[in-house]
């Protein structure tokens, strides 16, 4: 399928972006699918988008992974659901042993872990093996969350990647080119700087506001 990207828009609020960002997924309606959600401010969006397209819903958390004495070095990215990526180069770079990285990812594992039960509650993982899987973030700054999301998903088993954002900058499609199937943008303003920037009301998620939207998508 092709890729797209629509420019120059900004949002009301998250729900809004969800609307826009859901139309022009039409064309994925029908497939198997599974609508994820990068929290906290994915969440509100993808809902709309899971709703909209009759998908479930879900959370793909992503917790860095540090170079022991450079913690905001990453060697890799662990989700909630256990898939780890790795970064090689870093990895290689700074003489990480695979002893060095299997601890640091224990650490953050157990972290984000306990995260991802926090906002499930007792609702299990929606399997993606195979599925069409619709990664959904309310906007794009360094990709970094996003391309660590997506190579997990992949080893997952995941078949075809989106990538839905609602704003981003005007190279976000070139960024995502060998990670994702296909992208879609609907703001990627050439004077980008902030996601909040984007929207009239960018209010901060609570952890009760994430799993009341989570419920919520069960009960539809």
């Amino acid at each position: 399928m092709s890729r797209h990207i629509f420019a120059g828009r900004t949002y009301r609020d998250r729900v809004h972006a969800g609307r826009l960002i859901a139309e022009r997924l039409e064309d994925y309606r029908g497939h198997d699918l599974v609508v994820v959600a990068l929290p906290r401010g994915g969440v509100p969006v993808a809902a709309v988008v899971a709703e909209y397209l009759d998908a479930p819903l879900d959370i793909v958390l992503v917790r860095k992974v540090g170079v022991p004495g450079q913690p905001e070095l990453a060697a890799g990215a662990v989700t909630g659901d256990g898939a780890v990526v790795r970064n090689d180069d870093v990895i290689a770079g700074t003489g990480m042993t695979d002893a060095d990285l299997a601890s640091a990812t224990e650490r953050e594992l157990v972290e984000v872990r306990r995260r991802t039960e926090a906002y499930r509650g007792e609702r299990g993982a929606v399997p993606v093996d195979g599925k069409t899987v619709i990664v959904v973030d309310d906007g794009i700054a360094t990709g970094a969350t996003m391309h660590a999301a997506v190579r997990a998903l992949r080893s997952l088993g995941a078949g075809t990647v989106v990538v839905a954002a609602a704003v981003g900058p005007p190279d976000v499609e070139s960024r995502f080119a060998e990670d994702a199937d296909a992208v879609v943008c609907p703001s990627t303003p050439a004077s980008f700087q902030a996601v909040g920037a984007a929207y009239d009301e960018f209010d901060q998620l609570t952890d009760e506001r994430v799993r009341d939207l989570l419920g919520r998508s069960d009960r539809t």
